[in-house]
């Protein structure tokens, strides 16, 4: 079994702060193990869209740059651009989302780099071990040259991975923008005219021109659309829907081989932060209330079991009340992310990660005080 290390958030007066307690975390989970003397260290994590509240302080990148130079390594903060209009869709807008959210070299101890340049296309074409659906992916060229890999994820929902861990982090946020093409290719969705009111709600949040309107009724171009299923999330009728049935399980295991790729061949170490869990990514420009309560801070050098064990420790919690989840009433107690999007399976992802060798799903859970 993997281990996978553990520390809740309570704090006392007068004792260790919160970044205090995950430094420690860190060092018991053995990140100092790792050789980072003179090594260009990738700490891959999500910035935020704006308006976006839910996404992880500066604070935390902080203490894991700073963990990273005392160890002797040379650390950047990075991301990919993104299908979907919005604010982090090039590297010019997307570096002044992250200051806008209070990511810069003051806050965080080190730069921020958009891994996969100006328009998304600097990129390097990594082989997947075990691949299955994807034979080579598209990586972010500065997170594929990077010697060392940490993964620093905020665990939330999400509308079609289930939820968002470690793997969604580096596979889907570590792809360049053809990289995340091809993660949602499946996924090309289908208007049911009947549900359809003419919010044009999907329209605004389509980069590619691909919705029009006919009689007040969206209609998707699919010789544009990139398969990205933001109109998805954003449709307050569902009408949109992908047409295959198996998109969400083709994106999940393409997200476990994308992440294969990230990883595969140099050292990379994940930290997990289970608190304000909304029930979609933190690339909505707004977030609902947590579903569940603040749970706590992983570590590991699996990525595989870091996420099986966020989620074991997520769905022991009760839902809050005036969540997404609290008053479902087709719900699945034994799991919030399933009762968030009931169309989804998180468990395809860890499931097939395993299988492709990119980790392990039985973990030992090692509590740090």
């Amino acid at each position: 079994m993997s281990k996978v290390y553990f520390t809740d958030m309570r704090t006392k007066p007068g004792g260790a702060n919160l970044m205090q307690k995950l430094d420690k975390l860190m060092t018991k989970a053995g990140i100092g193990d790792i050789d980072m003397e003179g090594k260009y260290v990738a700490i891959k994590m999500h910035f935020g869209e704006y308006g976006n509240l839910s996404f992880l302080r500066p604070n935390f990148a902080k203490v894991v740059a700073d963990k990273v130079k005392e160890l002797g390594g040379k650390p950047f903060l990075c991301d990919c651009n993104t299908l979907y209009t919005g604010g982090r869709h090039n590297a010019v807008d997307h570096l002044r989302t992250a200051e806008l959210n209070g990511f810069n070299s003051m806050t965080t101890g080190c730069n921020v780099i958009i891994a996969d340049g100006l328009k998304g296309n600097d990129e390097a074409l990594i082989p997947v071990r075990n691949g299955q659906l994807v034979k080579t992916a598209h990586i972010g060229k500065a997170l594929a040259e990077a010697d060392v890999v940490i993964s620093l994820a905020h665990f939330k929902g999400h509308e079609n991975a289930g939820f968002g861990g470690a793997m969604k982090n580096l596979g889907m946020g570590g792809g360049s923008v053809a990289g995340k093409k091809d993660q949602h290719s499946s996924g090309q969705p289908q208007v049911e005219q009947s549900k359809c009111v003419g919010c044009q709600k999907c329209a605004t949040q389509c980069n590619h021109s691909a919705i029009s309107y006919v009689d007040n009724k969206a209609q998707i171009d699919h010789s544009r659309c990139v398969g990205c299923d933001r109109c998805v999330g954003v449709c307050p009728t569902a009408a949109i829907q992908p047409i295959n049935d198996n998109a969400n399980e083709a994106l999940n295991k393409k997200i476990a081989e994308y992440t294969m790729a990230v990883v595969d061949g140099k050292p990379n170490f994940n930290i997990n932060i289970i608190i304000d869990v909304s029930p979609n990514c933190d690339c909505h420009s707004e977030n609902d209330v947590p579903i569940i309560p603040n749970v706590g801070m992983l570590c590991s050098t699996d990525p595989v079991a870091i996420d099986v064990a966020s989620a074991d420790l997520c769905n022991k919690q009760t839902p809050n009340a005036n969540s997404a989840i609290s008053d479902n009433n087709h719900c699945c107690k034994e799991d919030h992310f399933v009762c968030a999007h009931p169309e989804t399976n998180w468990r395809i992802q860890v499931t097939h990660g395993e299988e492709i060798g990119l980790g392990r799903s039985k973990y030992q859970l090692v509590i740090v005080k």
